[in-house]
């Protein structure tokens, strides 16, 4: 009896505490698009920066499970980061994956000549804490790129 209190103890903290299992617990294209799309919003309506400061915050509205936004400037230096704070004010445009692709120079041509899109490249997921596959939504907006991604 006591054992079975234990487990059902258990569950009621794991239903409560919004922990999900499986596919769920990783953000979707959908998702990472309307985060993108929410962060564009927040910073025409607060500023830019209440805005950063609020995507820095790694418990504010702009990290959700393994998906977080990021802004660069259109060097490649990041301004905001909302899963590693030690990235912001880096100069990031020579950074490579674990492939050797120039990942934030891509980002920055694909801001600077579509406006907006997709890109693929490999990453550590903040979640898992593995290098994964990752497929990010980036839009420019004024003079800087904001993105989100999802890893695959």
């Amino acid at each position: 009896m006591k054992r079975y209190l234990s487990l059902v103890f258990a569950s009621m903290i794991l239903a409560f505490s919004g922990f999900t299992f499986g596919a769920g617990a990783k953000g979707t294209a959908a998702e990472a698009t309307a985060m993108v799309d929410k962060a564009i919003m927040y910073i025409k309506k607060n500023g830019r920066e209440k805005a950063f400061a609020e995507i820095d915050n790694p418990k504010g509205q702009f990290v959700d499970r393994d998906l977080y936004v990021v802004i660069y400037d259109l060097n490649g230096k990041v301004l905001a980061h909302g899963s590693n704070a030690k990235m912001i004010g880096k100069d990031m445009i020579d950074l490579r994956d674990s492939d050797g692709k120039y990942f934030v120079k891509e980002r920055v041509e694909i801001a600077k000549t579509a406006g907006k899109g997709w890109q693929d490249y490999k990453f550590m997921n903040p979640v898992s804490r593995q290098i994964e596959p990752k497929s990010m939504y980036l839009q420019k907006y004024e003079d800087f790129i904001v993105g989100c991604g999802i890893y695959k």
